[in-house]
């Protein structure tokens, strides 16, 4: 078997790489326990409907594209691609910009820089992104699908993905402990790749 290392650490990003980008609006975003509330936060102006209800993924703004995000950290872990049956395999280790305590890029602004191989992720290469976790809001708005009931922009409470077992908050390792990269293939996860989406809701 041929491996082909496919380090996919990317917290996604519009075209524009808006480098306030998820950090910007997790610290603006004015956490509300309650449903109704947080419905209404995410109103589009021309609908009684959220933003994410009533737009493509490429008639969002930056704000709203960045805000999809849950948090859960899945796309930060290094994956294996078998070049031969293109299948995909999940390990609990990742990227060296992963910080495992807050389940976040340590450097969103400057992870091309330090990452080279990071994927911006953006509307026209979610097709593609085969290794996309499937509770994934931006597959599953592009597929669809509704947002999962645990998604912060349904809970008001962005802490909602990691009660509710979804992230991978403190369940990893960092690239940066191994000697070699295909190391990462002694801690292959396969759960990983479960769907997490219908998973229920912690709200505390």
């Amino acid at each position: 078997m041929v491996l082909d290392t496919a380090n996919v650490a990317n917290w996604a990003v519009k075209d524009n790489d808006d480098s306030s980008g998820f950090a910007a609006y997790r610290d603006d975003y004015e956490v509300c326990k309650s449903r109704p509330a947080a419905y209404r936060r995410g109103m589009s102006e021309h609908a009684d409907r959220p933003f994410w209800e009533t737009k493509t993924l490429a008639q969002m703004d930056a704000r709203e594209w960045e805000s999809l995000c849950d948090g859960c950290g899945l796309c930060c872990l290094v994956r294996f691609e078998d070049e031969d049956t293109a299948e995909i395999i999940p390990t609990r280790v990742h990227c060296k910009l992963f910080d495992p305590a807050t389940c976040a890029c340590s450097d969103y602004a400057n992870r091309k820089r330090h990452v080279p191989d990071c994927i911006k992720l953006t509307p026209g290469n979610i097709e593609d992104l085969l290794w996309m976790p499937l509770s994934c809001a931006y597959r599953r708005l592009h597929e669809g699908k509704p947002l999962p009931r645990w998604h912060h922009l349904i809970t008001g409470d962005r802490e909602t993905v990691h009660r509710s077992g979804v992230s991978i908050r403190g369940q990893t390792l960092s690239e940066l402990a191994l000697g070699d990269a295909e190391e990462a293939l002694d801690f292959v996860a396969w759960d990983l790749l479960e769907d997490r989406s219908d998973w229920e809701a912690d709200e505390g």
